[in-house]
């Protein structure tokens, strides 16, 4: 038996649905190398090889309206019938998927996490986020200044790699923890996280919350870190 023709969702109207700020999930169902070589502004990355694992814990609301979508690997339309079988029911293909993207003239960005990433250069750029290089803040360290590193990641990536006296602060809990840690206030806090995002945002929320120690974010992150030798 020939299963049903899946709907077909319109670039037009995905775009309608995102600035009514209506709940849809864009998804690009290809691995996370491709999809960061170009995609839409708020698709979100879901591999159709994962599709079973993590729907439910990414898409809790199974009448959401879901749009998949791929570049033509033929991943799309076995993706969507995998999210009708888990009992979603609003589930559609974006027309002739990336490629009608394009030619709508939709814009594609590269890498991953873009709209945080976006708004954390925003807030940077907006409130003037102190931060220091990898090379101020290693003389630091070894001047054995009066310093706490705050490292925002998340505690598994901070356990994967750590830069010298570096203490694992997810970023949710900086604001709660910092006075804490630094209760002389005198003392400088660098905030550092895997680049720069979640540095900054972490920063400045520390300045936003009025914590009197000389806060910084660490330029860059671990990466300009280890970049710096």
């Amino acid at each position: 038996m020939t299963a049903p023709t899946l709907p077909q969702t319109s670039v037009l109207q995905v775009r309608e649905a995102l600035l009514a700020r209506h709940e849809i999930a864009l998804l690009d169902v290809r691995e996370e190398d491709p999809f960061a070589q170009g995609h839409p502004l708020f698709a979100a990355n879901l591999p159709a090889s994962k599709i079973e694992l993590e729907a439910f814990a990414r898409i809790p609301r199974r009448d959401t309206f879901i749009v998949v979508y791929d570049d033509g690997e033929g991943l799309a339309e076995p993706a969507a019938r995998t999210l009708q079988a888990l009992g979603y029911t609003e589930v559609s293909l974006l027309a002739r998927g990336l490629q009608g993207w394009r030619d709508a003239g939709g814009e594609l960005f590269i890498d991953v996490n873009v709209p945080s990433k976006s708004f954390g250069e925003l807030v940077e750029a907006e409130r003037h986020t102190p931060s220091l290089a990898a090379e101020e803040v290693q003389a630091l360290i070894d001047a054995r200044a009066d310093v706490v590193v705050l490292d925002a990641r998340r505690y598994d990536e901070y356990h994967t790699m750590n830069i010298p006296t570096g203490v694992s602060v997810p970023g949710a809990e900086l604001v709660l923890r910092a006075q804490a840690l630094a209760p002389n206030p005198a003392t400088q806090i660098i905030v550092n996280c895997a680049g720069r995002t979640r540095s900054i945002i972490g920063t400045q929320s520390l300045v936003n919350a009025g914590i009197p120690n000389p806060v910084a974010a660490l330029r860059n992150g671990t990466i300009g870190w280890l970049l710096a030798g």
